[in-house]
């Protein structure tokens, strides 16, 4: 599947083709991907609902993050009804498959922030994946 790539750029060739870590990471990785796939572990949400909770995630991002984790198999998108009806995205059984990695890496961020001197106020990711 292709993943859309902003216009301008060209995709960018795997580095390590064959590489398990590699195709991980050209999957979940990146800034947000966890981010949305830790909210989606929680049941199913609209675009402007993960925007809230992404928060300061743009919405020209979070379209680009959902259309490759879609692109993986991992997210779903299904449209409500006719345009302008909510689109409603979901994780697919695939994409339940990543809830325990998302869960560890919850978990050791929660660890990483205790250790910090600037951990600042817990925000509202605290809670595990059921």
């Amino acid at each position: 599947m292709d993943k859309k790539a902003p216009a301008g750029n060209s995709p960018r060739p795997n580095p390590l083709p064959g590489c398990p870590m590699a195709a991980a990471f050209a999957a979940i990785g990146g800034k947000w991907k966890l981010t949305l796939l830790y909210w989606l572990g929680h049941g199913e949400s609209h675009f402007a609902g993960l925007r809230r909770r992404s928060a300061p995630i743009t919405p020209k991002v979070l379209a680009e993050q959902l259309r490759e984790l879609e692109a993986d198999g991992l997210v779903e998108r299904v449209a409500t009804g006719p345009v302008p009806a909510p689109v409603i995205y979901r994780l697919t059984p695939y994409g339940s498959t990543v809830l325990p990695v998302v869960e560890g890496v919850r978990v050791w961020g929660e660890e990483h922030l205790r250790r910090s001197p600037a951990a600042g106020t817990p925000m509202s990711c605290v809670n595990a994946i059921a």
